[in-house]
């Protein structure tokens, strides 16, 4: 397999690249705590810089980090000179001089493609308006941990907005052979500009996108939904919640997917809103599983990223 590149994306990681990260992952999971946990960060720091607010990436990446035996330095954007103007061109030279690797989690994509173009150590999205590829991958641990490997015709359904984890999710499962089933309305869709991206990356993903969400459930044996309304998206949430309200995972929803499907959701969650507390609180729930799952998967993908620039 070919070197990664410095900057994660699912494009550049692959099918064999995606599965190298999970299995990583599995072992780094079955050794913590133990004596034999490798430390291939001993000596190394990483910069956690977080320009949206966050539990789930600081935390997970925070621990990620330390019990990979390296010191993360988490930076809130206005804690830097980011957040009074400096080109975010100058932060990456700069950082790169003092970290081992750069953590970003931001709002627009394009500044974590400046970032890495600049940077001269490994860049990971941690998240930005367009994708989210780390929570991606702890999702499709879970997949392989349900159905013991990916691929195969798995179908996986999104309930929802078309929002950066739903544009993930698509990359991730043209890459690894799933498919993928969308209930979305009118308006909310993947725009033309990414369609045509997602044709260029995965010319083999069977996409489906249905007005009906039960249709999108039928066969699936996940269903994921996410929040009607994202950060930044504040002054849209009446109108969102009207045009989403028949798109909420309930009971009944659920009860039109198979008996043994899973219920995935990123979060946080609007409970009430996207999903109700029957659900996400139920036994087809693997929500909490999905967020331990976060840790695990970072610290694989920062292991593989930083061995591969040794």
């Amino acid at each position: 397999m070919s070197r990664p590149r410095h900057f994660l994306t699912l494009e550049a990681l692959g099918a064999e690249g995606i599965e190298r990260v999970l299995a990583r992952a599995v072992e780094l999971s079955r050794l913590r705590g133990s004596a034999d946990h490798p430390k291939p960060l001993a000596g190394k720091s990483v910069a956690l810089v977080m320009e949206k607010a966050s539990t789930r990436t600081r935390v997970s990446f925070e621990v990620g980090i330390v019990e990979l035996g390296g010191h993360p330095l988490a930076l809130a954007g206005r804690d830097l000179q980011i957040g009074r103007g400096e080109p975010i061109e100058d932060t990456a030279r700069v950082l790169s001089r003092y970290v081992h690797a750069i953590v970003h989690r931001t709002f627009a994509h394009a500044t974590l493609e400046r970032l890495a173009a600049f940077a001269a150590v490994p860049v990971v999205n941690a998240l930005s308006d367009s994708h989210h590829p780390c929570q991606l991958l702890a999702d499709l641990a879970i997949v392989r941990r349900e159905h013991g490997s990916l691929g195969g015709g798995l179908r996986v359904a999104w309930i929802g907005d078309g929002n950066n984890v739903a544009r993930s999710l698509a990359i991730g499962c043209g890459k690894v052979g799933m498919r993928m089933a969308m209930g979305t309305p009118e308006g909310y869709r993947f725009e033309d500009e990414f369609l045509d991206d997602l044709r260029r990356i995965v010319p083999e993903l069977d996409l489906a996108v249905a007005a009906d969400p039960a249709q999108a459930v039928r066969g699936a044996v996940a269903v994921y939904t996410d929040v009607w309304t994202s950060m930044g998206q504040e002054a849209e949430s009446e109108q969102r919640r009207r045009d989403f309200a028949e798109y909420q995972v309930n009971a009944k929803l659920m009860s039109r997917a198979p008996k043994d499907a899973i219920f995935m959701h990123c979060l946080p969650a609007h409970r009430g809103e996207e999903v109700t507390d029957e659900v996400i609180d139920g036994p087809q729930s693997v929500v909490v599983r999905q967020a331990g799952n976060r840790m695990h998967v970072q610290k694989g993908i920062l292991a593989w990223m930083l061995a591969a620039q040794a």
